[in-house]
């Protein structure tokens, strides 16, 4: 049945879904249209579980690998048809994930819900932002050293080794401030509806004495996702990856699978060099800012999970139970005794299996 409460009636909260571009093509995909919808599907699902528990949700993704893939399908068509800069090129992908993301959302939720929207989302930058002297951000496909150094060579691309897994185009992604359209956004979740915003971390823009004008970078999502979620004074901010858990010594023989973390550990490991730039650490920098900025409010929390998890992670009614659910971030120091959860099925979690 639709939806038709009262704007605000027996809201649990708002809660601000960072969705990776890897979520949609994994690492094993090719990133087809087919392995990217069935792959919002399974975000999807978690999603209606959410609001059947009277979240609000907000999607916003990234677009690195797909953003990667069209700048090369543009490199080797510029002499058939002309190749877009960099900017239009992310306002592309924001359309085209968007449009999964919704259609998978009225594929699993129905009539449950009052409509989903996706915005062509804006976000101003600073154009004399560093960033764009040091590019960082990865996208596109994995190189091997030598397929790298080739690419780098034709396309005059900035290559970088990511985290182990091959050498990647490294493009500039500079701070984001609150998107252009907040206004709208806030106006479409009163109004009950899943909005799906910020996408591949907004189209980026600098303000100029004409208006506002795009420039070439990627913003990473999840700093978009921690500044719409400030923005709209959200409860919670997820970060949804390929792994359930952060885990600290990554890939070490004290590799350690980490549930609880406060903004100060969170803080240390990060300086600790736990969190690489290129992975896990813009989601760890993203959720201290969004947890610590509310300090004054109401008690937020900040996750990283996978689309699975994020349900069990976010319900209070499990919050201390291991094993079934994410990472949390909190402001307190004082925790929960911890709960084993050996016992307990994925449905007794409220975890929709795929």
């Amino acid at each position: 049945m639709r939806r038709n409460t009262h704007p605000g009636a027996d809201v649990t909260g708002t809660a601000i879904i960072a969705l990776g571009g890897n979520a949609l093509t994994r690492e094993d995909e090719r990133g087809t249209v087919d392995e990217q919808y069935r792959n919002a599907l399974a975000m999807a699902k978690s999603i209606r579980s959410l609001l059947r528990k009277k979240w609000r949700v907000v999607v916003v993704h990234g677009n690195g690998p797909q953003v990667g893939n069209l700048a090369i399908q543009h490199a080797g068509s510029a002499s058939v048809v002309p190749s877009m800069p960099l900017w239009v090129l992310g306002a592309m992908t924001q359309g085209e994930l968007g449009s999964l993301i919704c259609l998978a959302l009225h594929e699993v939720c129905g009539e449950e819900i009052a409509g989903v929207v996706s915005v062509i989302t804006h976000v101003e930058v600073e154009a004399s932002d560093p960033a764009f002297e040091h590019p960082s951000k990865p996208i596109g496909p994995f190189y091997s050293s030598e397929e790298a150094a080739d690419v780098a060579e034709e396309m005059g691309w900035s290559m970088i080794e990511d985290s182990g897994r091959g050498y990647r185009r490294v493009v500039a992604s500079p701070s984001p401030k609150a998107p252009l359209e907040i206004g709208a956004i806030r106006d479409l979740i009163s109004a009950e509806y899943v909005v799906v915003a910020a996408g591949g971390g907004g189209i980026p823009v600098v303000r100029t004495e004409n208006g506002y004008q795009g420039i070439d970078a990627v913003i990473d999502k999840d700093f978009a996702a921690e500044r719409l979620a400030n923005a709209l004074n959200a409860d919670a901010l997820v970060m949804v990856t390929g792994v359930a858990n952060v885990k600290l010594h990554f890939g070490t023989p004290d590799e350690t699978v980490v549930y609880n973390l406060t903004t100060e550990e969170a803080r240390k490991h990060l300086d600790d060099g736990q969190f690489p730039p290129g992975s896990m650490g813009p989601k760890i920098s993203a959720a201290v800012s969004f947890v610590e900025a509310g300090q004054k409010g109401p008690p937020r929390m900040a996750a990283i999970t996978t689309p699975e998890l994020v349900y069990a992670t976010l319900d209070n009614a499990h919050g201390a139970i291991q094993g079934h659910r994410g990472t949390k971030i909190k402001p307190v120091k004082d925790r929960p005794a911890e709960v084993s959860a050996d016992s307990l099925s994925l449905d007794d979690l409220g975890v929709e299996v795929q």
